[in-house]
């Protein structure tokens, strides 16, 4: 296991405090209608982990429960897919992944970039509006990867899923002094800071489109993670601390500039693998490393409210707080664990009362937390039950900022933004949802009914149906949210009318109409 440091808590000087004070208060004029807009993504985090939706949660979650109590908390939220670059895809595009060449799973080390050069992004999108973007953490989201040829990697494997076994091997034709392109700031973000995918090469930071160091040895084999190049004395604990530091800052400058908007989307590493909390928080949870890797997360949002409540901006601000997809429940253990280890040796459920968990079609795979908070705006201390879908988001700020969106943009995305600001809602703005699994399985749903285009999880969850089971699964989700009681069989009609449904979804290439 490699060294530890304790984090830094990020303190700015009283001057920096009272200069973000005065300056700030440029910013108001236009702020009700060109708010900053901050969104924290963590990565694997359960429906059940924070307090706010599960009151057996064995995680201390003060902030994230404070937000909530701030602000509009959904209980029927959902990602596009229940593993990470699809769902981030969706986020940024406001279309479904499985539309693009990634049908299933994820992207590996040196996959080229997912997001197609001239697609219009939610970064890219806001910038047209005068917005100062910027990306602090994860991106997984592919790179054109420079190689030793003086080419790129995606030359010779122009494939998104490179083969996770051979990354090592694979490194050896990258060539790290050459600038990165198709990355975050080519994709709409005027900044970009953080270590791509935590347990994947090249183990270093990344600023803009340069690494930062170079990765000049080998992983320790005793360090958690894919083999490959490593900055020297590489510590996993410190990411998140670093992640952390980066976004106050970032927050700060944008106090002290001029009076643009700033939109920062703040994609998390944690609570995903590796599990490696500070030492500070070791110990402060009651479900092993991984719970207190999630109170890390907590603080983590703790620390972004407070810059912007030291920065002056907390009024003028919208803040989301979501999850890429649910948690497949590893305790923690050597930074990973079993799935479904920390349930089965803490009595802490993640995915707590949904089936399943991360990478499955059932409920536990892709309905998260969501919280949203905008004073003055979004409804204090409330809850809503309308279903909603992460490749919402893009439509849902272009209608809070006056934005005509082209045909060929956010294809998958739906206006919720009368949700989101407390108004009274006619009807269900969603007809249907459309959710994805690691291994690429389908599942529609429409009001109370859930169809599942296939007889297993779809993802993590082991799960051998009988030889006589009907070849798909529907759920009454209003009479049976648990998903225990498959009515395939007895309503043919449902059935059938759902699956006309989706393979009409499927050919159209969008789920909008006019």
């Amino acid at each position: 296991m490699t060294s530890r440091v304790t984090p830094i808590r990020v303190s700015l000087p009283f001057i920096a405090l009272v200069a973000a004070q005065t300056i700030s208060a440029a910013k108001t004029a236009d702020a009700a209608d060109h708010p900053n807009i901050v969104i924290i993504l963590a990565d694997d985090l359960g429906y059940g982990d924070p307090q706010c939706y599960n009151d057996q949660s064995k995680v201390p979650t003060p902030h994230i429960d404070k937000l909530a109590s701030q602000g509009l908390r959904l209980t029927d939220a959902h990602t596009p897919s229940s593993v990470c670059s699809p769902t981030r895809y969706g986020l940024l595009t406001g279309r479904y992944c499985w539309r693009t060449p990634l049908k299933s799973s994820v992207l590996w080390p040196w996959a080229p970039p997912l997001i197609e050069a001239d697609r219009l992004t939610l970064p890219s999108m806001l910038k047209q509006q005068g917005y100062q973007t910027a990306c602090i953490g994860k991106w997984h989201l592919g790179w054109d990867w420079p190689t030793t040829d003086g080419g790129y990697f995606r030359d010779s494997f122009s494939q998104h899923n490179t083969a996770a076994k051979n990354s090592e091997e694979l490194s050896k034709n990258i060539d790290f002094t050459r600038r990165l392109s198709g990355g975050p700031i080519e994709r709409g973000f005027d900044y970009y800071f953080g270590d791509d995918v935590p347990n994947f090469p090249p183990y270093c930071f990344i600023e803009n489109d340069r690494l930062l160091g170079m990765p000049s040895v080998a992983k320790p084999i005793d360090m958690f993670g894919l083999a490959g190049p490593a900055l020297p004395g590489w510590d996993l604990s410190v990411v998140m601390p670093t992640l952390t530091q980066r976004a106050v800052k970032y927050i700060h400058d944008q106090a002290t500039a001029d009076a643009a908007p700033f939109f920062l989307y703040l994609p998390l590493t944690a609570p995903h693998t590796p599990i490696a909390p500070s030492p500070h928080f070791i110990g402060k949870s009651e479900a092993g490393w991984y719970g207190d890797f999630v109170h890390e997360v907590d603080w983590t949002v703790g620390q972004i409210v407070g810059a912007l409540q030291r920065a002056g901006l907390a009024e003028d601000t919208l803040v989301i707080f979501t999850s890429d997809n649910g948690s497949p429940q590893r305790s923690g253990d050597n930074m990973n664990g079993p799935t479904g280890s920390v349930k089965q040796l803490y009595g802490h459920d993640p995915s707590r009362p949904w089936r399943g968990m991360k990478a499955d079609i059932w409920e536990a795979g892709h309905r998260i937390p969501f919280i949203a908070r905008w004073p003055a705006h979004v409804p204090n201390n409330q809850t809503s039950s309308e279903p909603m879908i992460l490749t919402d988001l893009m439509r849902t700020l272009a209608a809070m900022l006056g934005i005509t969106l082209p045909d060929n943009a956010a294809e998958d995305s739906l206006d919720v933004s009368s949700v989101l600001l407390g108004k009274e809602i006619a009807s269900p703005i969603h007809d249907h949802l459309i959710h994805h699994s690691l291994h690429g399985m389908f599942a529609i749903r429409q009001g109370q009914w859930k169809l599942i285009a296939g007889r297993d999880s779809g993802g993590f969850t082991r799960y051998t149906p009988a030889e006589d089971a009907p070849v798909g699964q529907l759920f009454d989700l209003a009479s049976d949210p648990g998903e225990t009681r498959n009515l395939y069989s007895e309503q043919p009609e449902v059935v059938q009318r759902l699956t006309a449904l989706l393979e009409q979804v499927k050919q159209q290439g969008r789920s909008t109409v006019d």
